[in-house]
């Protein structure tokens, strides 16, 4: 059995859904079907990819290591046909440059349906993503400003603020004692290793700076963050993440108390007519990710929070 896209987008769904049955759901198949379907990819890797238990699926340290190689793979297959797609009806496309987000696939969805065809650049890198909008190569760029590192702002862009500050939350063990409560308090994280990703644009020094004003010096280890939502889920690290961040079964989100450490989204452009076609659909997008956020969705019906996010309901 040779492995294609659509095997690993079905191990990709599982892994990200924690359930057979949610992720044969997600993908339009049959329940019996997907699970014939991961029998045999896994006895053509040569070992077990999930553990199956009642609380669902979880990675092995096989299933970590393919689903490491696997996501690229999908997100670069996808980007691959939506370009040809584009290409093919020959559509006026809409260059996209974003930093991580979940809200990255409802905006080139809204997009779409907005007869805009476009086109993702992915970087961990606001600056670079921002460097490239300057030089023509992207027209817009969704990305994250950490709190207390600005970005460097190349002349001529023009900025449209999204969302003014976005607490940023902490991902933990879903057996963590400190997800007893729906608030973390930095010092009942003080033994655990922390994992953080250096390459994004400041965030290495703004985590290290929150831990030593809460008065830690825990050990930090580096990587990025899928590798890092791997190392919560088996219980060794904790790491920040977005407040959109969804939990897992293995993976709890948690606010952290008096939220030390925030972000700014911004979009930028080079024109208002260049933000005036990409703004609304991402600001829809952002909005229906914060929905779906417990933890987030709470902060935010606490009003704690200045954002163009509107009132959730109750």
């Amino acid at each position: 059995m040779e492995l294609e896209v659509r095997h690993l987008r079905a191990l990709c769904a599982i892994a990200d859904t924690g359930s057979l049955h949610r992720a044969a759901r997600q993908l339009g198949v049959a329940q019996p079907s997907l699970s014939t379907q991961l029998r045999r990819i896994e006895q053509a890797l040569g070992g077990e990819l999930f553990t199956r238990t009642q609380a669902g699926c979880r990675p092995t340290p096989l299933g970590r290591l393919v689903l490491s190689r696997a996501r690229p793979l999908v997100t670069e297959m996808r980007s691959l046909v939506t370009e040809a797609r584009a290409a093919a009806a020959d559509a006026p496309q809409l260059r996209i440059g974003s930093t991580a987000s979940r809200a990255l696939s409802g905006w080139l969805r809204r997009l779409r349906q907005r007869q805009q065809e476009p086109t993702l650049r992915m970087d961990v890198s606001a600056n670079a993503l921002l460097r490239m909008v300057a030089d023509g190569r992207l027209d817009v760029a969704f990305v994250h400003e950490v709190e207390g590192c600005p970005l460097r702002i190349p002349d001529g862009l023009r900025l449209r603020v999204l969302v003014d500050r976005e607490p940023q939350f902490v991902s933990l063990p879903a057996d963590h004692p400190a997800t007893a409560k729906p608030v973390v308090h930095l010092s009942e994280l003080a033994g655990d290793r922390w994992m953080v990703d250096e390459t994004v644009d400041g965030e290495f020094d703004a985590v290290l700076r929150m831990l030593h004003t809460a008065g830690l010096s825990p050990r930090v280890l580096h990587g990025d963050y899928h590798t890092a939502a791997s190392l919560v889920a088996t219980g060794e690290v904790v790491t920040v993440c977005q407040a959109t961040c969804l939990p897992r079964p293995e993976m709890a989100v948690r606010r952290l108390h008096g939220d030390p450490l925030g972000v700014r989204l911004l979009l930028a452009a080079r024109t208002e007519t260049e933000l005036d076609a990409a703004h609304p659909a991402l600001a829809e997008a952002y909005e229906e990710v914060a929905r779906q956020a417990p933890a987030y969705r709470e902060w935010l019906e606490q009003g704690d929070v200045n954002t163009p996010v509107p009132a959730l309901p109750h």
